[in-house]
């Protein structure tokens, strides 16, 4: 099977691990942005985390590691009673690596989604470089 998918780089990584805040809980694995920033800053470390996104995408599998998680229920507030689960907020936690390597797909796709016009201009949605004018200027267009 060949794949079109080509290789992840180390500034697609590097891009994706600085927008991340430093001060977000941590998942199951316990590992923070701060410390995995660390990590990375060690080329060796890096190379393998690339060679283990670029395995996952041409075996075409998410390791369970990877969708290992833990869900924190918080209570919402001013609520008389919470006898129904609408007036609670479930926040999932996930492996930080795997988010990391989640986030660097996404950041992939939607740049092959915008450079191939797969989306319709009037489904903006939450694309990046797609701000309000933009979609008053297709609204315009339409009209």
């Amino acid at each position: 099977m060949t794949s079109l998918w080509e290789l992840f780089s180390k500034d697609e990584f590097r891009q994706a691990i600085n927008e991340c805040n430093n001060l977000s809980t941590s998942g199951p694995d316990k590992l923070t942005w701060q410390y995995l920033k660390i990590i990375l800053k060690q080329n060796v470390c890096l190379i393998k985390i690339i060679n283990i996104a670029d395995t996952c995408i041409n075996l075409e599998y998410w390791p369970n590691y990877f969708k290992c998680s833990t869900i924190v229920v918080i209570p919402k507030p001013n609520k008389l009673a919470y006898d129904q689960p609408k007036f609670f907020h479930p926040i999932v936690f996930l492996n930080t690596l795997g988010k990391l390597i989640k986030k660097v797909i996404m950041e992939r796709l939607q740049f092959l989604i915008v450079k191939n016009d797969f989306i319709h201009p009037s489904q903006l949605g939450s694309l990046k470089f797609k701000f309000t004018t933009d979609v008053d200027v297709a609204l315009t267009h339409i009209v």
